[in-house]
């Protein structure tokens, strides 16, 4: 999820204390509440991987409390990440923001990048007991979000190919949900089925990232991407719902799966997940029929329920299921 560009409270300068400083850029571009979706990708994994290898109940103890902070600190990563590599043109267009008025520089950003990777590190040695199958998973992840940072050594030539630059961008998120699995499996190897998750987290990702980049005519700047821009006013939303439903195929066969019939899935679940699915489609009619500021809006929100209901569902059925415990 991205931050409001809201410009940096008045009474900071560059006198005021670094910690304040920070935090204000914290609060612009890595918002805390962003942890409950982090906790949420976590949690879904971490027991879908722990699920896949193990019989009976689950069981959980205070090394997947360290996890959810590694993981916390691999998408302030990205940030750091996205800082960097979009400061001369955030520059140009939000010179209010924190980083770029000067009240926090990529110096100290690149100080907190490397805490986050040493603690991202830190943990999967810890998970692993030495250096074993977390520690590559994560080292897979975070090779690929190095290539990222440097736009695959293709940067100019891959900005002015809207589609392709979100894809693979977007695989990131896969690599870094089979990582958290695999903090779930432990020691043991994850299943082909991993793949279920993999695929989930892909589609989701996509559909919020043409979402939050679904703009309304009057909102559309020079200088500034939009799906709605290299996809049209009705391509973008549409694009967004066939997404979400592609998306949709590979939690039920996860719950499937994890149940043995789709007639023991409790009704509960189908019911949740086609409502949630309800709520973009909304949205996507009312943006085409009045595409404002409000209602591109509209489609971000819903959409990132959306996203949130998959996998809270898919976390309430396996514990539902399979029962957790703490030890």
């Amino acid at each position: 999820m991205q931050s409001t560009h809201s410009p940096a409270p008045p009474s900071l300068s560059l006198e005021s204390a670094f910690p304040r400083r920070f935090m204000a850029w914290v609060n612009e571009r890595f918002q805390l509440p962003n942890a409950i979706l982090f906790f949420v990708l976590y949690a879904s994994a971490l027991l879908f991987g722990r699920a896949l290898v193990t019989d009976g109940k689950l069981a959980l103890g205070a090394r997947d409390v360290a996890g959810f902070f590694a993981v916390w600190a691999f998408f302030l990563m990205l940030r750091v990440f996205d800082e960097h590599k979009d400061y001369a043109l955030d520059a140009k267009n939000h010179p209010q923001r924190v980083l770029q008025s000067g009240l926090i520089t990529l110096g100290h950003l690149k100080i907190a990048g490397a805490i986050a990777i040493a603690l991202q590190l830190g943990v999967s040695i810890l998970e692993d007991g030495g250096v074993g199958r977390v520690t590559v998973a994560w080292l897979v992840a975070m090779g690929w979000s190095a290539l990222m940072a440097k736009e695959f050594f293709v940067g100019e030539w891959l900005s002015k190919r809207l589609v392709l630059y979100a894809f693979s961008h977007m695989l990131v998120m896969p690599l870094a949900l089979v990582w958290m699995a695999q903090m779930g499996a432990g020691a043991r190897a994850l299943p082909p089925s991993i793949a279920l998750l993999a695929v989930l987290s892909f589609f989701s990702g996509a559909a919020f990232e043409i979402a939050r980049k679904t703009k309304a005519p009057a909102d559309e700047r020079d200088g500034v991407d939009s799906y709605t821009r290299s996809l049209g006013v009705r391509g973008a939303p549409i694009a967004v719902l066939v997404i979400l439903a592609i998306g949709q195929a590979p939690l039920d066969a996860a719950l499937v799966m994890l149940y043995g019939d789709a007639r023991a899935v409790p009704i509960a679940a189908w019911c949740v997940l086609g409502a949630s699915l309800l709520l973009p489609i909304v949205a996507v009619v009312r943006f085409l029929s009045a595409p404002t500021t409000k209602t591109a809006k509209g489609i971000e929100a819903t959409v990132g329920v959306s996203m949130l209901v998959a996998y809270v569902t898919l976390i309430a059925c396996i514990a539902s299921h399979r029962g957790v415990a703490w030890s």
